[in-house]
């Protein structure tokens, strides 16, 4: 059934099957299959990296999907190494491990508002952020420098405060993952990652956060695709009720928008498929679902049919999608009446401005030894693998250091008797991300440091792996902004 061919009542049941899902696209115009399920309901769109061509073009495709309505209008912008806006160029914001290193709650309620400015201004409604994690595991594969910090209280404050930032600009925020994904050893785009707590340690340690911004009046949470044995027993919390509607709902009080992670993830296609780890999800207590870049207009459609058919056949009960609508009614309300007192707080100076990102960044730089000045210096960047959540967002030096030579090798490939034969007599400098994952890496770096125990290391990663006796700089991010800081320190 199509919404056009439906009856009255028929219609509206469409309507509202429809207005739970976050549909995505390919490019940067809205296909017109897009605009109309929008006028027949959707509820709104996700957008990606390729779907940004710069701020007036971003802005153009957000009004022309406004046409259709009100819909919601999210992307995933935390600043740092996770960005939309800045896909192609890199974040001018520092991302959150920068921000705890800094703890000045104040800062990060800036460069949040900041964040939102920039999203407001080109008709963004909802950002899928802050990562609200506890990164209790260094080698974890997709959060790392997306969280604030190992310390739950730390990383409370500061959700809160971005939350805040965030939606004093009239940009919703959606505080993830819930219920934690700072615990895990696996990447929950490729597989289900697990989370081995207790219910007590969960309450200690992963929930503090999430606690705060729903004190703090968060308009969203984001689900993970995470387990949780002692919670959520065989399923990924996405998919259950347990988590949803007994811990977030019941115990935590929670009555805002329950946001999916993207269901195309693995963790939930490979066991559940794309159409029933919908209704899954929604039965479990999602309002709005999250399809990610993978789905098509025919998948789509399948999925609001496999929605209306388990309310037909009773595995989804209709009143589950009449929740979920009146909670997205709300968030719909709030987006015009914030949109209004946003602009009251900009014409008074109260809005945030770009420079505030670098102004962080280069607060969150920690050096080690003594930053010397450096000749002709030769600039070596080990090369890391993007994670599916960042992309393949521009990091490094590049440009930023126009008196080096900027080489960046594969570890694999790595010549390290030409590399040093290439620095020789000259400055050494050796940028890594997040090294402390990467074992071919580590070895490079510690073969170049056994001849050139001078060289400066640049961790633009989590600072986990220190070699010792030389001089270190700790980014705690790969943004932009974290690049021009350190940038400036090193004096090139």
């Amino acid at each position: 059934m199509s919404e056009l061919t439906a009856g009255p009542a028929d219609r509206g049941l469409y309507r509202l099957a429809a207005g739970t899902l976050l549909a995505a696209f390919q490019g940067v115009t809205a296909p017109e299959w897009i605009v109309r399920e929008l006028a027949a309901g959707l509820g709104g769109v996700t957008l990606f990296g390729f779907n940004v061509a710069g701020p007036d073009r971003l802005t153009a495709l957000t009004a022309r999907l406004r046409e259709a309505g009100e819909p919601v209008v999210s992307l995933d912008e935390e600043g740092g190494d996770v960005t939309r806006l800045d896909y192609h160029e890199g974040s001018p914001y520092p991302g959150n491990a920068a921000l705890g290193a800094v703890d000045d709650v104040e800062l990060t309620r800036r460069v949040h508002r900041a964040i939102g400015d920039d999203l407001a201004r080109c008709g963004i409604n909802l950002d899928m952020a802050p990562s609200a994690d506890v990164n209790s595991a260094d080698d974890n594969p997709v959060i790392g420098t997306r969280s604030f910090g190992p310390d739950p209280a730390l990383v409370a404050r500061h959700t809160v405060a971005a939350v805040r930032g965030l939606q004093s600009a009239g940009v919703a925020a959606c505080v993830k993952h819930f219920p934690g994904h700072g615990a895990t050893h696996q990447d929950s785009h490729l597989e289900v990652p697990l989370v081995d707590a207790s219910l007590e340690l969960l309450r200690e340690r992963e929930l503090v956060p999430f606690r705060a911004a729903i004190d703090a009046g968060t308009k969203s949470i984001m689900t993970a695709h995470v387990r949780v044995p002692a919670l959520t027993g065989a399923l990924p919390a996405t998919l259950s009720p347990a988590a949803l509607t007994g811990l977030l709902r019941g115990e935590l009080g929670y009555d805002g928008v329950v946001v999916s992670d993207a269901l195309d993830m693995r963790a939930v296609t490979d066991a559940y498929g794309l159409v029933d780890g919908a209704v899954l999800s929604l039965a479990a207590g999602a309002d709005l679902l999250c399809l990610g870049p993978l789905p098509t207009e025919e998948d789509v459609r399948r999925i609001i049919a496999g929605i209306l058919a388990a309310v037909r056949d009773g595995r989804l009960p209709g009143e589950r999608l009449e929740e979920a609508a009146e909670r997205v009614a709300r968030l719909r309300a709030w987006f015009a009446a914030s949109r209004a007192d946003a602009r009251t707080a900009a014409a008074a100076g109260m809005d945030g401005e770009r420079v505030v990102g670098l102004a962080a960044a280069r607060r969150a730089v920690r050096l080690t030894g003594t930053a010397a000045p450096l000749v002709d210096p030769l600039v070596v960047e080990m090369e890391t693998p993007p994670t599916i959540a960042v992309g393949d967002v521009p990091w490094g030096f590049g440009p930023l250091l126009p008196r080096a030579e900027v080489v960046r090798v594969r570890p694999e490939d790595a010549d390290v008797p030409a590399l040093l034969a290439r620095a020789e007599g000259r400055s050494l400098v050796v940028v890594v991300k997040d090294a402390h994952r990467h074992t071919v890496g580590r070895s490079v770096v510690s073969a170049l440091l056994a001849v050139r125990p001078d060289a400066t290391v640049v961790e633009m990663g989590l600072p986990v792996w220190r070699p010792e006796g030389v001089t270190y700089l700790a980014t705690y991010g790969a943004a932009r902004a974290n690049a021009q800081a350190a940038a400036e320190l090193l004096g090139v």
